[in-house]
């Protein structure tokens, strides 16, 4: 247990549904009895899984059974899954808000949590009279706390309102003061809801990099919970994916992040873009009916990793058959071209069929690109006739993420600190 952080085993948690309790003395007594003799509750025989979407015909539910898992310390674990899922019943458990009705859980260390907009703050107090009030809650001394105030205060960035009441701050200004809070008062597992998605983007980009910081550099343990995969392919090292209250996968974040896009059939509208809008086109028109971002087994999705190969999908169409026609692309990265890729011409394998179609595929190599943001912007040309490009825009959007277990850097969301829009892996040798 020694490098272990959290072990959960078993972990179940049953709620009635509709009032406090089991709405009798009988019941209550039932359970109580079954207790005392060391039995399973009566009533946890019939709960049904925690399916929001269906109407059951149990009045018990499960919103977390049967679940088990460890964290390391030092390790960063995103727990993913759908709203009523159970991801913030979980967390509410560990932090010790309630109660867990089966399972054992075992915790090495402090616990921090940021579970809602001003956990463990008092509305009446100031935010310095908050930061002591958490402090003193963690069990750390009066100079302990004095002593990270400052870093606190900084980071949080509502130095002029630090001694005004927070009842009186916004929505925003509550979740700067009350992560810095949680992340500068040294636990030893932080843990931290969607409540980030507060925050304003600049704030957000803050909050993962001190995450990653605090994890990587003190070897803190940090569970978190988002819908941003992008984020979470970031941040985490490892994943938890559940569904109904139940565990699906708990393996490397790459691979939980997989099984959630594909089990919940996860993509951007994006991922796909129309184009054939062209009302009458001209003898020599060429269109470019469809575009559509692919990964290596032909799933349209538009969130990578540096490591996977990306697929750019063209669906083109002519109004008669052509045999020199050009497709290409230009990607872009902040409005930026980075790069514009050769056109390939239909004249060889990729003739059009007699209906004047073709599908074209270009692969991005692994390993080539920085994170980021990037965009398509499609070309397509008649050669020796005439030059078309279909939009002036471009269309399409897709997200890299630099896979962990070739990057070791620290500032997640930090352009600055890996400039560029590639990021190759390079083979060195030594002469």
């Amino acid at each position: 247990m020694s490098d272990i952080a959290i072990k959960v085993e078993g972990l179940g948690k049953l709620y009635r549904l509709g009032e406090i309790g089991t709405g009798t003395i009988s019941h209550d007594l039932n359970r109580w009895f079954a207790r005392i003799r060391g039995k399973e509750d009566p009533f946890a025989k019939v709960g049904e899984t925690n399916d929001r979407t269906s109407k059951g015909n149990s009045d018990y539910v499960w919103s977390l059974k049967d679940i088990d898992f460890e964290v390391k310390k030092g390790e960063v674990l995103g727990i993913i899954g759908r709203n009523g899922a159970g991801k913030s019943t979980l967390l509410k458990i560990l932090s010790k808000v309630t109660a867990p009705t089966t399972g054992n859980i075992k915790v090495n260390g402090r616990i921090a949590s940021l579970l809602e907009v001003g956990t463990g703050f008092h509305p009446e107090l100031t935010g310095r009279e908050n930061i002591f009030l958490n402090g003193a809650i963690l069990g750390m001394t009066k100079s302990e706390i004095r002593s990270k105030f400052d870093e606190i205060v900084d980071f949080s960035g509502v130095e002029r309102y630090i001694d005004t009441p927070v009842k009186r701050y916004s929505s925003g200004m509550y979740v700067r003061l009350a992560f810095a809070v949680a992340a500068f008062l040294e636990p030893e597992i932080l843990i931290v809801d969607e409540v980030l998605a507060v925050g304003d983007v600049e704030f957000q980009k803050k909050c993962l990099g001190r995450m990653k910081d605090v994890s990587t550099n003190d070897g803190r343990t940090v569970l978190f919970v988002s819908h941003n995969l992008n984020s979470l392919a970031a941040l985490c090292d490892t994943g938890l994916y559940l569904q109904n209250g139940q565990s699906v996968l708990s393996s490397s974040i790459h691979a939980t992040i997989r099984e959630y896009e594909k089990k919940n059939h996860v993509k951007a509208s994006n991922s796909t873009f129309w184009l054939n809008n062209v009302d009458s086109p001209s003898q020599y028109e060429v269109i470019v009916d469809r575009i559509s971002i692919k990964d290596a087994n032909n799933q349209e999705r538009i969130n990578f990793y540096s490591s996977e190969p990306i697929y750019v999908e063209f669906q083109v169409s002519s109004n008669i058959k052509i045999e020199h026609v050009k497709i290409g692309f230009d990607l872009l990265r902040n409005q930026e071209v980075i790069l514009r890729t050769q056109q390939v011409d239909s004249s060889g394998k990729t003739k059009f069929d007699a209906q004047g179609n073709v599908t074209l595929t270009c692969e991005i190599p692994a390993n080539l690109l920085n994170e980021g943001e990037y965009y398509i912007k499609p070309l397509s040309s008649v050669h020796c006739v005439k030059g078309l490009t279909n939009v002036d825009e471009p269309v399409i959007k897709f997200n890299v993420n630099l896979d962990n277990s070739i990057s070791d850097y620290h500032s997640i969301l930090n352009e600055s600190n890996h400039p560029g829009y590639i990021f190759p892996i390079l083979k060195w040798e030594e002469q």
